[in-house]
């Protein structure tokens, strides 16, 4: 199942054709609903495996209807043939259907709101392993085809999300995505206890971050989209790590089995700790330059700083993130340990992976340019 989820991957990301695209969407999600419902000793996992294929397959229909409706109008599903034949100008209807349906399909594999309700399921239900894959790998993918398909296939239409000019196009509806997403996530993160739920909304509001950079358009704006998801899929792959061997040891995933974790494990407290503070965007850590890319990619597009608005809500979203992220570890280093609680022990292999993921998310915090300067330089 990992290798016919890492081949539909590879075809995502290696194709300019729509229906190719579709394919390794398939074959990608098909993967992922088995790998989701792969623990047959939880009732949640195959909860979350049917409402992952249920939902997913309403977008893949969406998606494979708007694919037909831009046949349609171009008469082509290449890429650089479909945005040879788009002129730029007023929508027509079965056009603007035909995009609007296909960003819908995207906007549910990136688990952008109000297309993310499957979202939390899968990630607390999956096998750890299972949610940590559909979460890193599956998000970068699917990122890379969306730009590619608004940059190549739509760029005639992209129209304008600028506050003071909106002009109908594909980027006022990824910007009404990013919005409804940085807001619907960062506030019901807020409300849970659980940490798998709780990176599950955080991945809602991620999404909406890392669509700035699509929307913002440009080398620019790619650059640090891709580079903000690389970011945010190595942090999220740490992230679940650290939960998986303290479910492993203590039965759950829920604030409660974290309490105390920096008296247990030290090193897993730590390395918990670079994780947290790298998706709440702190310095010096790569989750802060991330962020600051994509806002300045977004902030430097037009000269009036059109999507300025964009920016505010992002960063409003980045300040209510911090409390949730600092709820966790307040669990980790101040809770107490409950007296019956053990040592979280972890194999050298484990903690030779999270300790290196940990440094590489420090790393890439100080020296961003080694990272950014090789995802510039294979942008055309």
């Amino acid at each position: 199942m990992l290798l016919l989820a890492t081949i539909g991957l590879m075809l995502l990301v290696g194709s300019e054709e729509l229906l190719m695209i579709f394919i390794g969407l398939e074959l990608t999600g098909l993967s992922l609903y088995v790998m989701t419902a792969f623990d047959k000793s939880d009732v949640r996992s195959a909860e979350a495996g049917l409402k992952y294929f249920l939902f997913g397959s309403t977008a893949s229909a969406f998606t494979l209807f708007g694919i037909s409706f831009i046949y349609g109008m171009s008469g082509t599903t290449g890429l650089a043939a479909i945005g040879q034949k788009l002129t730029p100008g007023p929508l027509q209807p079965l056009l603007a259907v035909g995009i609007v349906m296909t960003l819908i399909g995207f906007a549910f594999k990136i688990a952008a709101a109000p297309f993310h309700l499957w979202a939390p399921d899968a990630y607390q239900g999956a096998p750890v392993p299972s949610a940590a894959f559909i979460a890193s790998g599956s998000k970068v993918a699917s990122f890379v085809v969306l730009g590619k398909i608004v940059f190549i296939g739509f760029a005639p239409v992209k129209g304008s999300a600028d506050w003071h000019a909106m002009i109908a196009g594909w980027s006022p509806v990824l910007a009404a995505l990013a919005a409804l997403s940085i807001l619907v996530g960062n506030l019901v993160a807020l409300a849970q206890t659980n940490v798998r739920r709780l990176l599950a909304y955080s991945a809602v509001a991620h999404a909406g971050y890392t669509l700035l950079g699509i929307v913002a358009g440009g080398r620019d704006g790619f650059s640090a989209t891709l580079f903000y998801t690389t970011v945010y899929a190595m942090t999220l792959v740490g992230a679940f790590g650290v939960v998986g061997l303290v479910r492993r040891q203590t039965g759950g995933d829920d604030f409660s089995n974290f309490s105390g974790l920096w008296t247990r494990s030290p090193l897993l407290a730590g390395c918990m700790a670079i994780f947290m503070l790298s998706l709440a965007g702190i310095p010096p850590l790569a989750g802060f330059f991330g962020k600051f890319y994509l806002f300045s990619a977004a902030l430097r597009v037009s000269g009036d700083h059109g999507l300025l608005w964009l920016v505010a809500l992002a960063l409003f979203g980045s300040l209510i993130s911090l409390y949730y992220y600092l709820i966790v570890l307040k669990v980790i280093f101040v809770d107490e340990t409950a007296t019956d609680t053990l040592a979280v022990k972890a194999d050298l292999l484990s903690r030779t992976s999270l300790t290196l993921l940990a440094l590489l998310v420090l790393f890439l915090g100080t020296t961003p340019q080694i990272l950014a300067a090789r995802i510039i330089a294979s942008l055309p």
